[in-house]
């Protein structure tokens, strides 16, 4: 966001909401560009069944006041399963990450204490576990670490074939992260006005909705001295919301729904 604001590339993306400070300032906007879901994920050695999290149960985890498997805030949410008593080994992610972004702000909406604490941040201070630098990395430590609990996005946790939790959304569900799920998050926060190209996906109701999903955003100066440029970036954008959504999905994200591609098309048609 900073290297943009200063003219340092024609675009950047991410999955942290420009402040108005940002917009204004560095004159930016952001368009949304497909929808990602941050996954919970975890590896308890002989539980089978799908575990059950709440936003509260997982900011206690990463405060680091959860500190067992079978504590009494998780072992609630799964009535009946056999959980181990196994310290939980926390595996975060490092300064300046998107999926740090989009978890802290679903763990802040969750927990008063974490929003406190921590609250909502690319770069969030964690007060404990071992940090992964990339998605790939994450999944690899908490595949191979007994008793560990981190998060990716969702193309990770199936791709890795690695355990993931279901998530108590606003509406009282535990619902896995799926594309279906993930666009019922972006179906409830923008129906039926269509036109909140920044808003937050995490916490949305419905009964259907995964509770951690985002926008991954392209971020774009309002305007180019250099004309040829702008074409060009206007080409890309114009490839990015037709043909560019399938290959997205191909690669694990999911497409915007209908409704909300074509106002993005249309406010892209105004910047050109």
């Amino acid at each position: 966001i900073k290297q943009i604001s200063h003219s340092a590339g024609d675009f950047a993306a991410g999955e942290a909401q420009l402040s108005e400070k940002e917009r204004k300032e560095g004159g930016l906007i952001e368009l949304p560009v497909v929808l990602i879901g941050i996954v919970p994920i975890y590896n308890i050695p002989g539980v089978q069944q799908e575990l059950r999290l709440s936003g509260e149960a997982l900011a206690g985890i990463f405060l680091g006041d959860v500190k067992m498997w079978n504590a009494p805030q998780i072992a609630k949410l799964n009535p009946g399963m056999d959980l181990p008593n196994l310290p939980i080994q926390v595996i975060n992610r490092p300064a300046g990450k998107g999926s740090n972004y989009v978890f802290t702000e679903f763990l802040s909406k969750a927990s008063t204490k974490f929003r406190a604490e921590v609250g909502t941040s690319p770069s969030p201070k964690w007060p404990v576990g071992t940090p992964a630098e990339r998605s790939a990395d994450m999944a690899e430590k908490v595949k191979t670490t007994p008793g560990s609990i981190g998060y990716v996005e969702y193309q990770y946790a199936v791709k890795g074939d690695i355990s993931q939790a279901a998530v108590l959304n606003p509406a009282g569900k535990f619902v896995r992260a799926s594309d279906r799920s993930i666009v019922a998050a972006c179906e409830a926060a923008e129906a039926p006005r269509w036109n909140g190209f920044s808003a937050s996906l995490t916490d949305a109701p419905g009964a259907d909705s995964f509770p951690i999903a985002s926008f991954t955003w392209i971020y774009l100066r309002t305007g180019s001295p250099d004309s040829a440029r702008a074409a060009a970036l206007g080409n890309l954008l114009d490839w990015v919301y037709s043909d560019g959504q399938q290959f997205a999905a191909q690669e694990g994200y999911a497409e915007l729904p209908a409704p909300l591609l074509a106002a993005v098309r249309r406010k892209v048609k105004d910047l050109q």
